[in-house]
């Protein structure tokens, strides 16, 4: 009988294991496929090595810097797969079959777990049982309901991080973090891409600032962009992938020699048997726990995308520590999803944490904001990169930051100081009496809290 079972290796269950580890709990690991979940292997990790290999090419030949010639960068797409391919290998075994090795109160059991019981979970005929379990079983591709899709040799990202060659022209359906992404990685490395959104713009979730901004500079790069789109129908002629669809009343067709669905993905809740135990399902298949990761059922919590967005590793791996400080200690430890940050990896990124104007307003807060372009930075006009802006959102009466949303060059290490300042209620004259480096991208944080009480326009660069 063990302590603790553990549904999944990713993100969320090992941050369960280790932290069960630390309480010498008697645990048990179960996975049915690749040891480390989706970001180390088919996420973050690959995804991230590949859009900085684009950057490198795509820059080379186009970004302007008077008296530096541009070059012609050759790009081996085998080779780029290949070194990509190592560095997962070499992380999946250092930071988790080694991590796993270093916790000897864990046991991995490999195959597919259902429950059979409240307290015993069937393992490819195994039997394991626990006194308190974590699902942490990640989540998949969503494969959206279109006409013909299945019978199109269509991509998820799993396939698209490891293209034997290279394509021509690519189709991406979906706007967000993932097929944007995926559009300008690929863009980058010189396929011509067509990027088709549902809503009516992309990242619809960020300002709308953001949104717009974003989208210009990826137009500008040659990503063709069409919102507002209803897929119809997806058929494959002659090797070429055809999408067809409607957009503000036209019907249009979009063809390419691939097809990337970047629409979403499902959690991994099928063939669990969690109806035996029983726990509790939304009704988009997401597991239902409260902030303190537990689920309907007494003994079990859940981690991870398993329970739906955000769907960021970060957060499922505090979700995994708290599951399993909760289940052992009897704790009652809670996550305050507010200050946990999002970012979108594109060039340049997107980084925001807390509340966007409009979701202020729906809390009922009186708030105000302020938005600078990063051309009114001085790290980035010496750069000479001055894309995106910067816009903080604050509570009126009290000054108390609300939330933050960069689109810049390194937005995703900039919003640090912007997640603490929303984590520990900070007001904008905090930031404003906080000293910068100069010159930094990072002071576009004090030089929007600035802008609340000055036109920085009037401010010499370093000016309190």
């Amino acid at each position: 009988m063990f302590d603790l079972v553990i549904l999944g290796s990713g993100s969320a269950a090992f941050a369960a294991a280790i932290k069960a580890g630390d309480h010498g709990a008697k645990t048990a690991m179960i996975e049915r496929s690749t040891l480390g979940g989706t970001c180390v292997n088919v996420g973050c990790v690959p995804s991230k090595n590949l859009l900085r290999a684009g950057e490198l090419r795509y820059y080379d030949s186009h970004r302007e810097f008077p008296g530096i010639r541009p070059g012609r960068t050759t790009l081996e797409f085998n080779r780029i797969i290949e070194q990509k391919n190592r560095i997962v290998t070499g992380l999946r075994k250092e930071k988790y079959s080694d991590v796993l090795k270093s916790l000897p109160s864990t046991k991995l059991f490999r195959g597919n777990a259902r429950f059979v019981s409240k307290t015993r979970v069937k393992v490819d005929g195994i039997n394991v049982d626990g006194r308190r379990f974590i699902v942490a079983t990640g989540s998949s591709p969503g494969i959206p309901s279109i006409p013909g899709i299945e019978s199109v040799g269509y991509l998820t990202n799993v396939e698209a991080l490891s293209l034997r060659n290279k394509p021509t022209s690519m189709v991406v359906l979906g706007g967000r973090a993932l097929g944007l992404e995926f559009a300008q990685m690929y863009s980058h490395m010189g396929t011509k891409v067509t990027l088709l959104q549902r809503s009516d713009r992309i990242i619809p979730e960020e300002e709308p600032e953001i949104s717009e901004a974003l989208r210009q500079y990826l137009e500008n790069e040659g990503i063709e962009i069409k919102t507002g789109v209803q897929v119809k129908r997806a058929y494959q002629t002659q090797g070429e992938k055809v999408v067809v669809a409607n957009a503000r009343g036209r019907e249009f067709e979009a063809r390419a020699d691939e097809l990337l669905l970047a629409t979403g993905r499902d959690p991994n809740t099928d063939l669990l048997g969690l109806e035996t135990v029983p726990v509790g399902l939304r009704n988009d298949g997401a597991v239902r726990v409260n902030r303190e990761m537990h689920t309907t059922a007494p003994h079990v919590w859940a981690a991870g995308d398993v329970i739906g967005e955000p769907m960021l590793e970060t957060i499922a791996a505090k979700e995994g520590a708290t599951a399993a400080e909760n289940a052992l200690l009897g704790t009652h430890r809670k996550i305050d999803f507010l200050p946990v940050p999002r970012a979108v990896f594109t060039s340049p990124q997107v980084a925001s944490v807390g509340l966007t104007e409009k979701q202020a307003h729906e809390h009922g807060y009186e708030c105000t904001c302020r938005t600078i372009p990063m051309s009114k930075v001085p790290k980035a006009i010496v750069i000479r990169d001055m894309r995106g802006l910067v816009k903080m959102v604050a509570d009126a009466s009290t000054g108390r930051i609300l939330g933050v949303h960069i689109l810049a060059e390194n937005a995703a290490d900039i919003i640090q100081e912007a997640v603490l300042a929303v984590k520990h209620k900070l007001t904008i004259d905090d930031i404003i009496d906080t000293v910068h480096v100069f010159p930094t991208m990072t002071e576009s944080i004090k030089l929007a809290a600035t802008s609340f009480r000055k036109d920085i326009d009037q401010l010499s660069c370093c000016a309190e």
